[in-house]
């Protein structure tokens, strides 16, 4: 089987071929929302077109500065971040960004972040017109809820459920993206399914810090932030083993720390239907092409007629 990944997922007997609810891709691996841009950003060192699809950059109603400086900053066998979701606003990314998307054929799944609950209305209400380049829109629920102290919403199966009913006008599947930062995932996951979420993405970045013993405070401009990358692949291999066993309905996007085809077939024996590369863009924006091709290789090696048959064989 040769290395063209965009003729292999034309191909009908395509062994990628990846369906997630309603919802059918090329292939089980895409890009997470924050590590590839909210458009074509990546489109001059790799094709786009090739992932199973690119998760953009969460956008809320309105346009978002962010925190301030110092926002990443590497750790051992990872990094740590504090953005702060900072992005344009959905209206200019539907009128400006949008269009470059399409006209690269790149399949999108658009992630939407509120504030409040009626953030999230706001930002749902954007969506409800969308062209079928979107699949899906993954709502980032991995943030303050500035009505409950600042608790993030994917903390509480309560809120979870509000903000899922909240963004009920949306026609095309919706993901809830939660956090691991809970001590009972599963029923928030429950919570999220029950309120109409067609899926749920496993996981958001852990909570950490990093101090700076030059200058004693914390190292990043908000203080905390998230930490992501190889470090936290063994928590979200469990977080979706969890989910999976409890819930094994609800389809599950596997992400953290995803770096290799090996990385990508864990999470699906764990139970993930597809699976989100993040971090692993910022050290190298090429790496999808050589997952998605080695993942063709493994296909063929173990004669494997289709990616999915792997689903959940760790159970």
């Amino acid at each position: 089987m040769g290395n063209d990944i965009a003729t292999q997922a034309r191909d009908s007997s395509n062994p990628l071929a990846t369906s997630f609810g309603n919802v059918s891709l090329k292939n089980p691996v895409m890009l997470a929302s924050g590590t590839a841009g909210h458009g074509t950003e990546l489109a001059s060192v790799t094709d786009l077109s090739t992932v199973g699809a690119i998760v953009v950059k969460s956008l809320s109603a309105y346009e978002w500065k962010g925190n301030n400086a110092p926002r990443l900053h590497e750790t051992p066998n990872g990094m740590i971040n504090s953005i702060g979701l900072q992005g344009p606003g959905l209206p200019y990314w539907i009128e400006h960004i949008l269009p470059s998307l399409i006209e690269q054929k790149v399949t999108v799944i658009l992630s939407i972040w509120g504030r409040t609950i009626e953030d999230y209305a706001a930002a749902a209400d954007l969506c409800s017109d969308l062209p079928s380049t979107v699949k899906a829109v993954e709502l980032n629920i991995s943030c303050p809820n500035i009505e409950d102290r600042g608790k993030m919403f994917s903390h509480s199966p309560d809120s979870t459920h509000e903000v899922i009913r909240a963004t009920s006008q949306i026609k095309i599947p919706r993901w809830a993206k939660l956090s691991p930062n809970v001590t009972n995932l599963v029923e928030i996951a429950g919570a999220a399914a029950e309120a109409g979420a067609d899926g749920v993405t496993l996981i958001n970045t852990v909570m950490g810090m990093v101090i700076d013993i030059d200058k004693r405070r914390p190292l990043l401009g908000a203080g905390g932030g998230g930490l992501s990358g190889p470090a936290i692949r063994p928590i979200a291999i469990r977080s979706v083993f969890d989910v999976h066993s409890a819930l094994p309905d609800i389809p599950i996007v596997g992400v953290g720390g995803v770096a290799s085809a090996k990385d990508v077939i864990e999470f699906l024996m764990a139970g993930a239907s597809a699976v989100q590369i993040g971090s692993a863009n910022f050290a190298d924006p090429r790496i999808s092409k050589r997952v998605i091709t080695d993942l063709f290789k493994w296909c063929e090696e173990n004669k494997i007629e289709n990616i999915q048959a792997v689903k959940g064989l760790a159970h």
